[in-house]
């Protein structure tokens, strides 16, 4: 198993030829962007591992896959992940976790914040707040999509923090809150996952606008404190709402390298340019929320409208399972990198990993 120090060697050398770990003729691999990294064209979500659920990760990894994302988020999910490490070592998967408190965090002292100021002002704030809204086009129906439940409320947050941060920003420490919170978060990140580095760290995780990725240099300090310590290699973010705005904005920092955004057969129109800028501009792009539009699992959600399960049905005709299809199409864009799918079990891995090099 390669150690930090080893990466940091690899660093220091410079080498900028594509990395490949875990390949296996059964699987087709892409390079995602600028880290080099080729990456299995599926690969494995963190959100239902645990310790007690992760062996399905070991049938992944025997059929090719080799990347896992987990975050802080996502329950015991690094600590399922340390199993996979432990039963097959570090060095056979590209691994990535999310700085999960940081957006949640800024909303809270913005909030706290708001919360104090006369009535007058919070209407001015908030009316700025829906303009901003509106300006970034981010709630259009087929862009937003509804992925999860407070998603709307997350939007809100954020551009009710973008607007108050001009006039009210100074009230915050910056360095605890936007820089310390990120250092911290790794540590306990890799300490949950028994490993001393990550291939990709993700910060903001769900980013909502633009100025979450640009206007926060203190993100950019915090990852060169942990890439100089050999503990992060490259930088991305992920973002579900008003993913094309947000992915134009982070490449134009020249600090991030690689994001996990929600594209999809119904918000293709409003991310196809981004992603063709983003290959251009050698950054790598994994797609998640393939399926999420036209298959939804939980209950307590809005029903998949009928116009949207027969836009996949008519682009993947045949007899795939619709979160299949869902990856199929996603998979024949080329400007991407992989597509993330959420397995929670074995029969869900031996339905979705082979579609890494499925022709269909």
């Amino acid at each position: 198993m390669k150690s930090r120090r080893e990466f940091l060697g690899m660093m220091a050398a410079g080498l900028a030829g594509p990395e490949s770990r875990n390949r296996q003729s059964g699987m087709k691999y892409r390079r995602l962007g600028r880290t080099g990294y080729l990456v299995s064209e599926i690969v494995m979500g963190g959100g239902s591992i645990a310790p007690d659920n992760h062996k399905h990760v070991l049938l992944a990894l025997d059929m090719g896959l080799n990347y896992l994302d987990t975050a802080p988020a996502y329950g015991p999910s690094e600590e399922g992940y340390a199993k996979v490490i432990e039963a097959r070592g570090r060095d056979k998967f590209f691994l990535n976790t999310k700085v999960s408190l940081w957006d949640e965090n800024r909303s809270k002292l913005y909030r706290e914040i708001f919360d104090s100021l006369p009535e007058p002002e919070q209407k001015k704030l908030r009316s700025r707040a829906n303009e901003e809204i509106e300006r970034l086009g981010a709630a259009q129906t087929d862009y937003f999509c509804d992925y999860f439940e407070g998603q709307d409320q997350e939007l809100d947050a954020a551009a009710l923090c973008d607007v108050m941060e001009k006039e009210y920003g100074r009230r915050i420490d910056r360095g605890k809150n936007y820089r310390q919170i990120v250092l911290d978060s790794v540590d306990g990140s890799l300490k949950r996952l028994g490993t001393d580095h990550l291939d990709l760290l993700m910060c903001p995780h769900g980013a909502n606008t633009p100025r979450q990725v640009s206007e926060y240099p203190e993100i950019f300090e915090a990852f060169e404190t942990l890439r100089k310590a050999g503990k992060v290699r490259h930088l991305g973010f992920s973002a579900h709402t008003g993913a094309a705005g947000i992915l134009r904005a982070a490449m134009k920092t020249g600090v991030y390298s690689a994001a996990m955004v929600a594209y999809n057969i119904v918000n293709h129109k409003f991310m196809d340019e981004a992603l063709e800028e983003a290959a251009k501009s050698d950054f790598g792009v994994i797609a998640m929320k393939a399926a999420n539009p036209v298959h939804r699992i939980d209950e307590h959600r809005k029903p998949v409208e009928p116009r949207r399960v027969k836009l996949i049905d008519e682009a993947v005709p045949g007899p795939w399972k619709i979160p299949q299809k869902a990856y199929l199409w996603n998979l024949r864009n080329r400007n991407l990198s992989a597509v993330i799918s959420n397995m929670t079990n074995a029969q869900m891995v031996k339905d979705n990993v082979p579609l890494g090099g499925n022709k269909a």
